[in-house]
């Protein structure tokens, strides 16, 4: 299936340590979907909420579509995530252990559909992300030297 990334919350792959994915619907308007499809749009500092039951994508910023003739437009509302009634469970289920939280990692489209990637994670300390950027670095090193290597 074809998937076109739209928009993606890099610093949450680096600020977190992701424990479990989830592929969640959205509830958006028309000319929300059309400011996503330019590539508009932003994750940063955005978080999912509970209301109840059922959860939502909050501070997810949509700029106002500029063809949309609407007015009183809000661009940071709270979104409703769709998903089934077992995936919605077990992650308020683990939401209620200490030090997690879900955070979403990318807006992309499916078939056509707006579905976003959620995940469950948890923060990582300030050695581990020095480490992480420490390793990152070696690999990218090992992959060059390696690619020299296999061009001669």
């Amino acid at each position: 299936m074809a998937e076109k990334i739209l928009i993606q919350n890099r610093k949450a792959l680096f600020d977190y340590e992701i424990l479990e994915r989830f592929e969640a619907g959205l509830i958006l308007k028309g000319h929300e979907i059309k400011a996503l499809r330019t590539q508009n749009g932003n994750l940063k500092g955005s978080y999912i909420s509970n209301i109840g039951e059922k959860l939502t994508l909050c501070k997810l910023y949509i700029p106002r579509y500029r063809f949309a003739s609407i007015e009183n437009y809000e661009p940071a509302r709270p979104r409703l995530l769709l998903l089934k009634k077992s995936e919605c469970a077990r992650i308020l289920a683990t939401l209620k252990q200490k030090g997690i939280t879900c955070v979403p990692l990318d807006i992309h489209l499916k078939n056509n559909r707006a579905k976003a990637t959620i995940a469950i994670a948890r923060g990582r300390k300030k050695h581990d992300k020095r480490e992480l950027l420490k390793n990152r670095s070696t690999d990218r090193e090992i992959k060059r030297v390696l690619k020299q290597t296999m061009l001669r």
